[in-house]
């Protein structure tokens, strides 16, 4: 879950930064506030050093969706442009529950999905990034089943061919009753979706974590991403969510933790930053704002993991 966003207006008051030393062609950002208009965002990950960045593109926990005008949508555009800002991610509605048994909860799930993805293409973005959601009542199949099929519905019609736009299905924390606890029901559900929709993966390193995946020890890391490339496929994995956690290995408590500051720490991200293989992709922190200042602190840290030459 991204950190709170309760101090950010204040970052439109920070001097603008140098441009981010090209260390490497990798994409680092953060969540970023949309108080005051969407468009506000830009700027508020151009100030904060980034080069890439994560919006809710309407309230996270509330179905009501807000309403996006056309100014707005070309001031993000322009901005984006103005500092080279990609890929734009947005992260749906937490309410969003496209497995569940409830028909009136799933009715107004795939009513704020839609909305969702109608949103991110009027923005522009590259990626809508979604939890496959909670298949309490039934078994792990029929949810998975069912997602992709409320996927296909709420999508239908609607001409995702005029933008960029993929759907990214994020890996979860493993919770009893949530769907892509592991990285082959995420595989499982981009299968279903071939075709329908385009799909490719989000992976969040805490939810690894939190999921049982070893990460922290070398050897563990490497079967990981091995698991991870016969499953999902690394090319597959358009945005990693850069977060320590303040859970252990196994807990599946989703709690993040300041990058390095938690049970994961700092050599894992300079690994995950590092391998070639994933150069393609980004990484965005959704790391907490305990203090003035962690929003900022935490990008930097990103980067400065970053060596001077890919690899």
């Amino acid at each position: 879950m991204p950190g709170s966003i309760a101090r950010e207006q204040d970052i439109l008051q920070l001097a603008p930064p140098k441009r981010p030393p090209r260390l490497s062609s990798r994409r680092i950002g953060i969540h970023t506030s949309v108080a005051g208009g969407v468009e506000n965002a830009a700027e508020r990950a151009y100030r904060l050093g980034c080069n890439t960045f994560q919006i809710f593109s309407s309230s996270p926990r509330q179905w009501a969706p807000y309403l996006l005008s056309r100014r707005q949508c070309d001031e993000m555009r322009r901005l984006r442009e103005q500092y080279d800002l990609k890929p734009l991610v947005i992260h749906t509605n937490y309410l969003v529950n496209l497995a569940a048994t409830n028909p009136l909860v799933l009715q107004k799930s795939m009513e704020a999905f839609r909305g969702e993805v109608e949103r991110a293409l009027a923005l522009g973005a590259e990626y809508l990034v979604l939890h496959p959601g909670s298949f309490r009542g039934r078994d792990r199949e029929a949810g998975l089943r069912q997602t992709a099929a409320a996927m296909a519905a709420a999508t239908e019609q609607l001409d995702l061919a005029r933008g960029s736009l993929t759907v990214l299905v994020e890996n979860t924390a493993g919770a009893e009753y949530s769907l892509g606890g592991s990285f082959e029901q995420v595989a499982e559900l981009l299968d279903r979706l071939q075709g329908v929709l385009p799909v490719a993966a989000c992976i969040d390193t805490c939810h690894m974590h939190v999921a049982g995946y070893d990460i922290v020890d070398v050897a563990g890391w490497r079967r990981t991403l091995g698991r991870l490339e016969a499953s999902v496929g690394l090319k597959n994995v358009r945005v990693w969510h850069c977060n320590d956690s303040k859970a252990a290995r196994g807990s599946r408590l989703d709690r993040h933790e300041h990058i390095g500051k938690g049970k994961i720490g700092f050599e894992t991200f300079r690994r995950l930053l590092n391998d070639s293989r994933l150069r393609h992709a980004a990484f965005i922190a959704e790391t907490p704002i305990d203090t003035p200042g962690d929003d900022q602190r935490n990008v930097a840290t990103l980067r400065r993991l970053v060596v001077a030459r890919d690899g």
